[in-house]
């Protein structure tokens, strides 16, 4: 620098720029000046200062079960979610034993059918509602089970078929 000329810039002074000054002023004419912003850009940096700063407020990383979470409860899937899981889960419910032997068939208006395979393990279900609904209502309180309905096998119906006829029906049938 000369007394005559202190400017810091070289091509002022009369030298070669450097590269990487002259490639940091080719970005600056490409790309644009941070001052030359459009005008959209200026007016949301005014309504929205802290927005973009890195660690602030409302930037920290969240995991995957908090964002997955919260979309399940802005769209409305919680309830059908936790229904298809207590389905999957009748064995965690009931034990092992007794989920050998029923099986949850569906939900509808907040009944919990389940099929069993025979009367016996139907009738043995039914003494345990209180204890089966309270398990449900705890670990799914979003499925929304009011009620739990155990069916039996199903038994024969004359009312259908190939050799149905009209009427009542046979009644000696039972003795």
């Amino acid at each position: 620098m000369t007394p005559e000329n202190p400017s810091p810039d070289p091509a002022v002074r009369g030298e070669a720029t450097p590269e990487h000054v002259a490639v940091f002023q080719r970005f600056r004419r490409v790309f644009g000046d941070a001052s030359s912003t459009s005008r959209d850009a200026r007016r949301r940096a005014k309504r929205e200062p802290g927005l973009s700063a890195p660690f602030g407020e409302g930037r920290d990383p969240k995991g995957i079960a908090e964002v997955v979470d919260a979309l399940t409860a802005r769209l409305g899937w919680n309830s059908p979610l936790a229904r298809s899981e207590l389905l999957s889960s009748w064995q965690d419910i009931v034990g092992a034993e007794t989920a050998v032997h029923s099986a949850p068939v569906g939900i509808e208006d907040g009944v919990l059918t389940v099929s069993c395979d025979s009367t016996a393990w139907a009738t043995q279900l039914r003494l345990m509602r209180s204890q089966i609904l309270t398990q449900v209502s705890r670990r799914y309180p979003d499925a929304g089970i009011r009620t739990l309905r155990f069916d039996g096998p199903g038994v024969p119906s004359w009312k259908r078929g190939r050799r149905s006829i009209p009427g009542r029906g046979p009644r000696d049938t039972y003795g």
